[in-house]
């Protein structure tokens, strides 16, 4: 287990409240959850890849109350923290290309946020590959990450990526999110970009399938 995982254990039920209090110096998941509501109203079947512990989805399913949420990841630790409706929400352990696999073309939404720089670099593509295959027609990606920049508030986040996740990051920059969007997407695939608070390295793409 992570460094950051085994203290966060320690704070026992108070362990929500830490993690989120935490995940805010770098990210405000409101604000990106009401920009994904503000991009597609509506959502039938969403899929979440990388959904982690659960902090996105839950607020995935507060505002999509009516869709199926298929949350995946391949931790062990999946959905572990999530508070939020439990009837139209499912948790797998499994990849993107395994999901793709078995449910082809049925999601007409994804949403794939910081995970990629947890990706090594030469799965990147087959991941995009994987979701792409996955969106049914008329769905949207809605793909989110962190960006590289030379600010202290980078390497305060690099580092708390690298040394409490425990996991050999490697962040891209603006152009490069792009260049493998439109690569896999199709040239005129990026349908809107946003910034995230609190930090302009919060880059957030609205992606046509």
């Amino acid at each position: 287990m992570a460094i950051g995982s085994l203290v966060r254990v320690l704070f026992g039920p108070y362990e929500h409240r830490v993690s989120e209090a935490y995940r805010s110096i770098y990210v405000d998941l409101d604000g990106f959850t009401e920009r994904i509501r503000h991009w597609r109203r509506d959502a039938v079947r969403v899929l979440e890849i990388g959904c982690g512990e659960g902090a996105m989805t839950e607020r995935l399913a507060n505002i999509y109350p009516r869709a199926e949420i298929v949350a995946i990841d391949i931790t062990p630790r999946i959905g572990r923290l999530y508070r939020g409706p439990t009837d139209n929400v499912r948790f797998l352990q499994t990849t993107a290309q395994e999901m793709a696999a078995t449910r082809r073309a049925e999601f007409d939404l994804i949403v794939l946020a910081d995970v990629i720089h947890h990706v090594p670099p030469a799965l990147r593509v087959e991941l995009f590959v994987a979701a792409k295959s996955a969106l049914a027609h008329n769905g949207a990606l809605v793909f989110k990450d962190w960006k590289r920049a030379n600010t202290p508030i980078h390497a305060l986040c690099y580092a708390s990526d690298r040394w409490i996740t425990g996991d050999r990051v490697q962040y891209m920059t603006v152009m490069e999110m792009r260049e493998i969007l439109t690569r896999v997407f199709g040239p005129n695939s990026i349908a809107a970009e946003a910034h995230i608070k609190p930090w302009g390295n919060n880059i957030a793409f609205l992606v046509r399938g």
